[in-house]
């Protein structure tokens, strides 16, 4: 019904004209389509009759500017918000689930959906590695894990020990770079980085994440370990001690890292799986589902078998292993996707290795490291008839869509918050006037006398300021993991490329038929001749203004 109203109300602007009643075709080149307007109103895209001289210049674009807000009032109905279901799946690519006959899952944050509270362990028990077994000061101790830090998808600079969003154009986002808990100012982030916001490819990453200096935090678990990091850089420089940025980002890795290899988070989920572990039976309903219409089933994990074995006991019950014809555990993605080295054993009961070669692959055993090939060899599961989920692009998902043909799907538990945030009336009312204010930007430049050039700036401190408030909706200090101020974050550019379908959760999928198609929206490119709210809101549906700058051209 919202997106019924937004555009009966686009409709009726259209035929009307942005007034009251409908009007003839002009043949006016600054506005394509639009006639004259009436008494007392007029086109929003094309200027009102310009004063003779520059005196009356400033009230003109005021005008237009109260002209403008009018408009938007007008188009944004109440009914408006709540366009969005944080349940549904997003398809970046056509797909047809009746043409997936193998449906396989990672374990850790896809089918177990672990609460935040494991957050501030895992930072506590590294911080406490730290202190104790790499002698760090005993003050860093009196720091605290804080979730509203950080998000997923931010890049490190580990000679610069700055913390920052980039784009999807390799740009710097100003204002959300950070240097331990401070932001840097904007000033300095271009002084550091030769002049310009710009990181060049081969700084950025390699093709998981890892460049020569940079690195992306890219799964959930690294949630923690941006703030444990940003932590110790801020006692180190609050303290004015001097340390190596290099070992400095390695010990805390290495703690991060220990936390895991020791199995302490391990411990903690086992010991109370009703307090880390959620959605558990909507992860069975889903693998129930699925065995019920005759799909074949498998798991790859990273993770340990009895820590798996517990956690599937627990959500759906003691015979899990019936459910999936393979089981993979301790795989070590992403090399188990690119290297043909390392043989499949297999496991017993009780998790003692196997000796004997492996020739195929039985449902209900459990088998251990191995690589895609022999996988791909023993089962035949081949190419777009699978469908792989899980929640990390690069080490889940990349290798298998790129080289292998594989079609996948990206489980995003932020979706659903972010969602939330997009269905509020002040998101889109802030959204809405932003595009509407940078088009009017955009058609009033031509304007460049003095006192319209100071209308002109006025304007642009006020989009800056509503780029701010939109961006800490999100994150006071990043803004949305998906977007920078307009463009696709580095972190939404390689979801677009690794996945098919994107969700908040495996449980999206018990909202459609197993044979539901998905379809990508249609988004515009910008040659295109879209009716977006910016151009909608400026009374252009073509090129704009084309008399207005043809001394440009």
């Amino acid at each position: 019904m919202a997106g019924a109203g937004l555009r009966a109300a686009a409709r009726r602007w259209l035929l009307c004209g942005g007034h009251g009643g409908p009007r003839a075709a002009s043949t006016s080149p600054s506005c394509p389509g639009c006639g004259p307007p009436g008494p007392g109103a007029h086109c929003p895209s094309t200027p009102r009759s310009a004063p003779a001289d520059n005196a009356d210049l400033s009230a003109h674009l005021w005008a237009r500017y109260q002209d403008m807000r009018r408009l938007v009032h007008d188009l944004l109905p109440p009914e408006v918000c709540s366009l969005l279901n944080p349940a549904a799946i997003y398809a970046n690519n056509e797909i047809s689930l009746s043409d997936v006959e193998v449906y396989g899952f990672d374990y850790d944050y896809t089918l177990a959906q672990y609460a935040d509270a494991l957050h501030p362990e895992i930072f506590n028990a590294a911080r406490d590695i730290l202190i104790e077994h790499y002698k760090y000061p005993e003050g860093i101790r009196k720091y605290d894990y804080d979730p509203s830090f950080a998000i997923r998808g931010l890049h490190y600079d580990i000679q610069k020990s700055l913390l920052m969003k980039i784009d999807a154009f390799h740009y710097v986002q100003l204002g959300t770079a950070y240097r331990g808990l401070q932001p840097v100012p904007d000033d300095e982030v271009i002084d550091l980085y030769g002049g310009t916001q710009h990181i060049p490819l081969y700084q950025m990453s390699g093709f998981y994440g890892k460049g020569p200096s940079i690195k992306q935090f890219m799964d959930i678990f690294s949630l923690p370990e941006m703030a444990l990091l940003s932590c110790v850089v801020d006692y180190f420089l609050g303290h004015g001690l001097e340390f190596d940025q290099v070992h400095l980002y390695k010990d805390v890795t290495d703690a991060i890292r220990d936390v895991h290899v020791k199995g302490l988070m391990y411990q903690w989920i086992e010991q109370d799986m009703e307090k880390y572990i959620l959605r558990g039976d909507e992860t069975f309903a889903v693998l129930s589902r699925l065995v019920s219409h005759g799909k074949q089933l498998f798991l790859i994990t990273n993770s340990p078998f009895s820590f798996v074995d517990k956690g599937m006991r627990h959500m759906v019950g003691p015979d899990w292993r019936q459910l999936f014809d393979v089981v993979i555990v301790q795989a070590d993605k992403p090399n188990f996707f690119t290297d043909r080295r390392k043989p499949f054993r297999k496991l017993d009961e009780k998790g003692s290795l196997h000796w004997d070669r492996i020739s195929r692959l039985e449902k209900g055993k459990i088998y251990r490291q191995g690589n895609l090939f022999d996988f791909l060899r023993l089962t035949e599961w081949r190419g777009p008839r699978v469908l792989y989920f899980g929640d990390h692009l690069y080490s889940d998902l990349a290798d298998l869509m790129l080289r292998h043909g594989w079609r996948t799907g990206a489980i995003i538990p932020e979706l659903e918050r972010e969602i939330r945030i997009i269905n509020t009336e002040q998101y889109m009312h802030s959204l809405t006037w932003q595009q509407a204010l940078t088009g009017l930007l955009e058609r009033m430049q031509t304007y460049q006398d003095a006192e319209s050039r100071q209308v002109l700036a006025t304007w642009m401190k006020e989009r800056q300021e509503l780029r701010c408030i939109t961006k800490a909706l999100f994150n006071a200090q990043f803004g949305s993991i998906f977007r920078t101020f307009h463009n696709p974050t580095y972190f939404s550019r390689r979801l677009v490329r690794f996945s098919d379908l994107y969700m908040a959760s495996l449980s999206c999928l018990l909202n459609y038929r197993v044979d539901f198609t998905f379809y990508p929206r249609r988004t515009p490119l910008q040659h295109e001749a879209p009716l977006w709210m910016d151009q909608l809101c400026t009374g252009c549906m073509k090129t704009p203004f084309l008399g207005d700058m043809a001394h440009i051209r």
